[in-house]
């Protein structure tokens, strides 16, 4: 049994939509990362003193060498792949699994931290609120070099790639096409290949059912 701290649309769905994969017992807990809604009260900081969402507990059995909460996405994704009964989430072979890794530290590393860090959290930045709208948009001009990058990546894949079939980059990948529809990027005709790549994940019934879990409207990805 899992449960998940999650905040709607946040990266945590990520890892909602692999619990949901899974098809194994878990309970959500919901911690809105808005303007640090709690995910800054001391009941949460004494579970995660990062402050952050996704954070993981295994109800049943500590997860590595002790028990506690499991914080980071791409760690509570590898975490989960690897206790899939049926389905393989997770490059089995050591190349496909660096690849695989690699994407995920990106995305959350470089895309989600500095450049939508940038975009919706200036203050992690700088101090003088002055200097928040040059850092926002630097953060738009961020985004965007990294969404050309992803959409090159898509359309350029070929034979066995980190894109084909369906693994733990696909439902991150899924997360920051909703997060580029909210700040307002044309998604569907700058970037054609993710476009294709997001409809064929929001065809599988556990991403449909984290989505209307978390109240995202279908109608997002017309």
């Amino acid at each position: 049994m899992y449960l998940l701290y999650y905040s709607p649309g946040a990266c945590s769905l990520a890892a909602h939509i692999l619990l949901e994969e899974l098809a194994q017992p878990f309970k959500l807990e919901l911690r809105s990362a808005l303007k640090g809604i709690g995910t800054q009260t001391p009941e949460y900081l004494s579970i995660n003193p990062k402050g952050r969402v996704p954070a993981l507990l295994c109800l049943d059995s500590p997860i590595g060498d002790e028990a506690g909460v499991l914080t980071e996405l791409p760690a509570i994704l590898v975490y989960l792949a690897h206790q899939a009964k049926t389905g393989h989430f997770i490059p089995a072979f050591p190349g496909e699994l660096a690849r695989c890794l690699e994407w995920l530290n990106w995305l959350s590393g470089t895309v989600h931290s500095l450049s939508y860090g940038q975009v919706w959290r200036p203050q992690r930045f700088v101090d003088d609120e002055n200097l928040f709208p040059a850092i926002v948009e630097k953060g738009r001009r961020n985004v965007m070099d990294n969404y050309r990058f992803i959409e090159q990546h898509i359309g350029g894949a070929r034979g066995q790639s980190i894109f084909s079939g369906y693994n733990v980059v696909h439902p991150v990948l899924l997360v920051f096409w909703i997060w580029g529809k909210w700040i307002d990027l044309d998604m569907n005709n700058s970037f054609p290949a993710w476009h294709r790549l997001v409809h064929s994940v929001i065809e599988r019934p556990a991403v449909r059912r984290a989505l209307a879990t978390e109240g995202i409207d279908l109608k997002l990805f017309n």
